[in-house]
């Protein structure tokens, strides 16, 4: 194990390297900097699990990218978009509004009632699942094992699918 005296020089040395990684990611330099500053305290407060021998590079470079992707995730679930473009081209160009008639249709309504009908602990895990939130976040809400909740995942969609293919095959036989 490292201490913090040598973790912190490793970090220094490839203190440009990471940074430059980070520009690649963010493409400006004030979500560069919260990137970079991210992953050193990731790095700093993680340095135990850091194996002597191993690339040290590697380790920091993965560490930031999957903060970087954690991060994106939860943008998009949140609905935050930036657009960085002058005069914000993108947000403003938009024609006008498309409707989505998934609501109105029958199907999508058909399984909202099939959901509906499932047991209390395959229905919230799989509600949660579809509203975006990760695995992990389900079970630390749900306080359940993560196995548990991507089994509890798992067996809603199968149900639901063959509730759908029983439904739709007494629908078709009639």
């Amino acid at each position: 194990m490292l201490t913090s005296k040598e973790i912190h020089e490793k970090l220094t040395k490839i203190n440009s390297s990471l940074r430059a990684f980070a520009m690649s990611l963010t493409g400006n330099r004030v979500d560069a900097d919260d990137l970079y500053q991210d992953t050193a305290l990731r790095i700093m407060s993680n340095a135990d699990k850091f194996r002597v021998g191993t690339n040290f590079k590697a380790w920091s470079v993965t560490i930031m990218r999957n903060i970087f992707i954690n991060n994106y995730r939860k943008k998009m679930r949140r609905g935050v978009l930036l657009d960085q473009t002058p005069n914000n081209y993108y947000i403003n160009s938009g024609e006008g509004t498309i409707e989505n008639d998934g609501p109105t249709n029958s199907g999508y309504k058909e399984l909202l009632d099939m959901v509906e009908t499932l047991p209390e602990d395959f229905k919230r895990p799989f509600w949660m699942a579809y509203r975006g939130y990760k695995y992990d976040e389900i079970a630390e809400q749900l306080d359940a094992p993560l196995g548990t909740i991507k089994s509890r995942i798992f067996f809603a969609r199968r149900k639901l699918q063959k509730m759908y293919e029983q439904a739709h095959r007494v629908a078709n036989a009639a």
